[in-house]
């Protein structure tokens, strides 16, 4: 058995095992998303759009209907097939926490699909967030598509076996004692693999102090890919937010004038 695990998990799991397991996850889910971003920011056109973890590129050709984007992930295989699946991408590598990007360069900045609360640290989690801040235009737009905690607690299988394509599966599930994380084992009894998903349970208003402190007003919260409203049944936590002209950072910087 071939064991994967660490605190850096998402460096092995993202491969053409994740993508035969999530293979589900169809175009038509990824245009209800880019449609209902299309809906809430009618007027964003005319800039540049991040997608932050954008894996195999699944919403890229929805959300370059409306101008440039640029799908950023660390996995080289998931970014290979987005090349192949896309016409023109404009493709990154690079590690969510140090974005290679100017400032202030995108208009929307969009996190699909839970690309988010990979760290252990919440310190790492609160980088990105604030990378995310440094790389959107005064006035532009995050839209944060995330798990919700609540939903994700109450639903939660804990041990299953289940067919996937032409292979078996067995997944375990967990959440931690102290209720921050959901952890996810998978064994593919073909090959006998081992993976694990580890991701942070921030609850949605845990997300929107986060973002205010980084510079963002949150303006909506959805539940769903249909734009419902958010509730503690709802299957997701979609924030959408905007970043301020001037943001009003809450961050202790060390200076020659108040170094101690």
């Amino acid at each position: 058995m071939t064991l994967r695990t660490s605190d850096r998990w998402y460096a092995g799991w993202f491969n053409e095992d994740y993508l035969d397991l999530y293979a589900h996850r169809s175009s038509q889910e990824a245009r209800s998303v880019a449609d209902l971003i299309a809906a809430r920011l009618p007027d964003v056109r005319g800039g540049r759009t991040l997608d932050l973890g954008c894996g195999a590129g699944r919403h890229l050709p929805f959300l370059a209907e409306r101008q440039p984007t640029v799908g950023l992930d660390l996995s080289p295989w998931l970014l290979d097939v987005a090349r192949r699946r896309n016409a023109d991408p404009s493709l990154t590598r690079a590690d969510m926490r140090a974005l290679p990007f100017r400032d202030s360069v995108f208009s929307l900045v969009v996190s699909l699909f839970t690309s988010f609360g990979y760290f252990v640290d919440d310190a790492e989690n609160f980088d990105v967030l604030g990378e995310i801040g440094r790389v959107t235009e005064p006035e532009g737009w995050l839209v944060l598509d995330f798990l919700n905690a609540p939903h994700t607690r109450h639903t939660l299988i804990a041990a299953e076996r289940k067919q996937i394509g032409a292979r078996w599966v067995r997944q375990a599930r967990r959440i931690s004692d102290d209720g921050r994380f959901v952890t996810k084992t998978i064994h593919l009894e073909d090959n006998g693999r081992e993976y694990l998903e580890r991701v942070r349970l921030f609850e949605p208003d845990e997300l929107m102090r986060m973002l205010r402190v980084v510079g963002f007003d949150v303006i909506e919260l959805f539940g769903d890919y249909m734009g419902g409203a958010w509730r503690a049944a709802s299957p997701r936590a979609i924030v959408v937010a905007r970043r301020r002209i001037a943001p009003q950072l809450q961050l202790v910087r060390t200076t020659p004038e108040n170094e101690p």
